[in-house]
């Protein structure tokens, strides 16, 4: 498999972590969507990532699908996620919050860096978003007492809300306040601290 984006991405790092977590054996292609746009499309005509690209030549794109096939590979026995019902609801939910919290954020970053005359209330907007999707998230995880969102084991609520926080607080120094949000902020430790979090990092540089 070759999984293609790079790992600032917290779309890309938690495909990427996942995959190791599965033990499935993946070439990585840290191309920019940017700087190495022409590369990319030939996978992906979106020109976005991530984009894995599978042993037989078929390409998945998006986070979500990617995963769902991954979870699909390893099998239900060891899947990061329920595989039906109220569980996998209620993990879908935390993964989507998740997800449009690191879309907010990207979004944000584009607001700043492409665009010279900036919009006050699209800023204000993601702010507001970001700052309302976080203290779900605190209620939820707080409500939580296990080492993990939905109980002993890591599954992908835990790595997208880990990537995401990881993202808002590189690309938005202060937006992420850990004394507001404690419970949100114990949860990005435990999630850094594991080596396949570890072994996929790649600090985001904000250009003005």
């Amino acid at each position: 498999m070759i999984l293609i984006g790079q790992y600032d991405s917290p779309f890309v790092r938690r495909v990427a972590i996942a995959l190791r977590l599965y033990g499935i054996a993946y070439e990585h292609r840290p191309w920019s969507v940017f700087s190495d746009a022409a590369e990319v499309a030939r996978f992906n005509p979106l020109k976005r990532v991530p984009t894995l690209v599978l042993d037989d030549g078929e390409v998945l794109i998006e986070s979500g699908a990617i995963l769902d096939h991954l979870d699909e590979v390893a099998g239900a026995g060891r899947a990061l996620i329920a595989r039906q019902g109220p569980d996998r609801r209620r993990a879908l939910k935390v993964c989507a919050l998740a997800t449009g919290l690191a879309d907010k954020a990207v979004s944000l970053v584009y607001e700043r860096v492409l665009h010279q005359d900036r919009s006050a209330l699209w800023v204000e907007r993601c702010t507001g978003q970001i700052g309302a999707v976080l203290d779900a998230l605190e209620a939820d995880r707080a409500a939580r007492p296990g080492p993990w969102w939905f109980g002993d084991r890591i599954g992908h609520p835990d790595i997208a809300v880990g990537c995401a926080l990881r993202f808002v607080g590189e690309a938005h120094p202060g937006v992420f306040d850990r004394s507001r949000w404690p419970a949100l902020a114990a949860h990005a430790d435990a999630c850094e601290a594991l080596p396949e979090f570890q072994a996929v990092v790649q600090p985001f540089a904000v250009s003005a």
